[in-house]
């Protein structure tokens, strides 16, 4: 396969705060995001995205996306699909780092004999998500499969 290329610009406005966008995407829809320091750093800003959350979020929609290929390939027959994250900062050798990525998806199968199956391709899509693999963080998988319509 050939290598595939994603690009993105980050663009300081003021402060601790800049704007990010793709020059990959449509430009008459809008695909900015505004991207800040954490409140958890000095003059960090609360309620915007952060480099943390969207590192976060790659992993979780990454292992969505795979879910649900794999999903697709197998059959699955499942009506809903969830997953919580949790992305863990710490300093490590004196290195502040995303340290541990924490998954909780959650799904509904329509058939319970497909149980053990399903868990099964939630196990898989992380061992093969792209980005999981990309990362020196560990990756904790907690799953809940639920039956119903």
């Amino acid at each position: 396969m050939e290598p595939h290329y994603y690009s993105v610009d980050v663009n300081w406005i003021e402060d601790r705060k800049g704007v990010m966008h793709s020059p990959d995407f449509n430009p008459q829809k809008s695909n900015q995001i505004e991207v800040v320091t954490p409140p958890q750093f000095p003059k960090g800003i609360p309620d915007l995205w952060s480099p943390e959350h969207l590192f976060t979020a790659a992993v979780s929609s990454c292992f969505m996306t795979t879910f649900l290929s794999i999903a697709e390939n197998s059959k699955l027959s499942f009506t809903s699909f969830t997953c919580k994250s949790s992305g863990k900062l710490e300093q490590v050798d004196g290195k502040f780092m995303m340290s541990e990525v924490t998954l909780e998806p959650s799904i509904t199968i329509t058939d319970e004999k497909d149980m053990e199956r399903a868990e099964r391709i939630l196990q898989k899509s992380e061992a093969v998500c792209l980005i999981s693999n990309s990362i020196k963080s560990t990756i904790k998988l907690i799953t809940t499969i639920k039956v119903g319509r």
